[in-house]
């Protein structure tokens, strides 16, 4: 982020050594596009510098996060090569999507017209 404050330094020399008058339409839109810069540069610093504290706190969890799974699975042999083979047959009920007992069923009843 450094690279942005040393331009926006230079912008700033460069002004000076103009002479942008601060007291002309033109001085007065060169400087307020200056601050706004800066703003923006500030606002990207604190971004980078929250984003590089979060970094810091996955790296934590993540340690923590490994220290529980080896205390939890270190007894527990896992075969990683075998290959679990799960069918959505298994588990499909067709009793209870059974049509006629839907067209049946006495849920269904007419309600009563309203008046």
């Amino acid at each position: 982020m450094d690279f942005l404050y040393e331009k926006i330094s230079y912008l700033k020399g460069l002004a000076d050594g103009l002479d942008v008058k601060s007291d002309t339409k033109e001085g007065k839109l060169f400087n307020a596009m200056l601050e706004v810069i800066e703003e923006i540069a500030d606002g990207m610093s604190d971004i980078v510098e929250e984003q590089e504290e979060m970094n810091e706190y996955l790296d934590l969890l993540d340690e923590d996060l490994t220290t529980i799974e080896e205390e939890l699975f270190d007894d527990i042999e896992i075969d990683e090569d075998e290959d679990y083979d799960f069918d959505d047959d298994d588990y499909y009920d067709d009793d209870y999507y059974d049509d006629d007992f839907v067209e049946n069923c006495d849920c269904c009843e007419t309600l009563p017209e309203e008046d």
